[in-house]
């Protein structure tokens, strides 16, 4: 039984526990998107839930849990997830999400080749003054030696033929980028 506290006099599951609750009922999709959530929300410890799931082999929904958490990569929306789909198929190997580099949050980062490469969302990237700083921090990422890339919504999810051959174009110009 896992432990609980009260809220509103009404007993909950710490974050963890509810995860492995939910790895019970939710498809890896849905689970993805808590696991990413929580994290995001800062509401669970990486370490705590790998040992919490280690402790729990014959719980139902555990190995869904197992696999996320061998090959979790953090992202904060559904883009992100498509376009590690696209990544993937693209032949490369799984990038550094959510990434500091030269002080800028990067989406996903191939450091071995110095990419960067930004998905713009339909919610934080369609104003032109977001757009400005979009650039802007583009042209701070190539003044510190990066090539990066910038997807749209559209195509991420309507033009995946052409991210594709622009991520494998990129990289076969930058060089071989080592799998993990």
């Amino acid at each position: 039984m896992p432990p609980t506290t009260t809220l509103e006099s009404i007993a909950v599951t710490q974050p963890l526990f509810t995860l492995v609750d939910l790895a019970a009922h939710l498809d890896l999709d849905d689970l993805t998107k808590a696991l990413n959530e929580a994290d995001r929300l800062n509401l669970i410890d990486h370490d705590e839930l790998v040992s919490l799931v280690e402790s729990l082999p014959g719980r139902r929904g555990i190995r869904k849990l197992r696999l996320l958490l061998g090959a979790y990569t953090r992202t904060d929306s559904d883009l992100e997830r498509r376009f590690l789909r696209l990544a993937e198929r693209a032949g490369l190997p799984r990038p550094q999400t959510q990434a500091w580099v030269d002080g800028l949050r990067v989406d996903f980062l191939w450091p071995e080749v110095r990419l960067v490469v930004e998905t713009d969302g339909l919610v934080y990237h369609r104003t032109p003054a977001q757009q400005a700083v979009d650039r802007k921090r583009d042209q701070a990422l190539t003044a510190a030696g990066f090539i990066c890339l910038r997807f749209t919504n559209a195509q991420v999810r309507l033009e995946p033929d052409l991210v594709i051959a622009t991520l494998r174009a990129t990289t076969a110009r930058l060089g071989t980028i080592p799998r993990r």
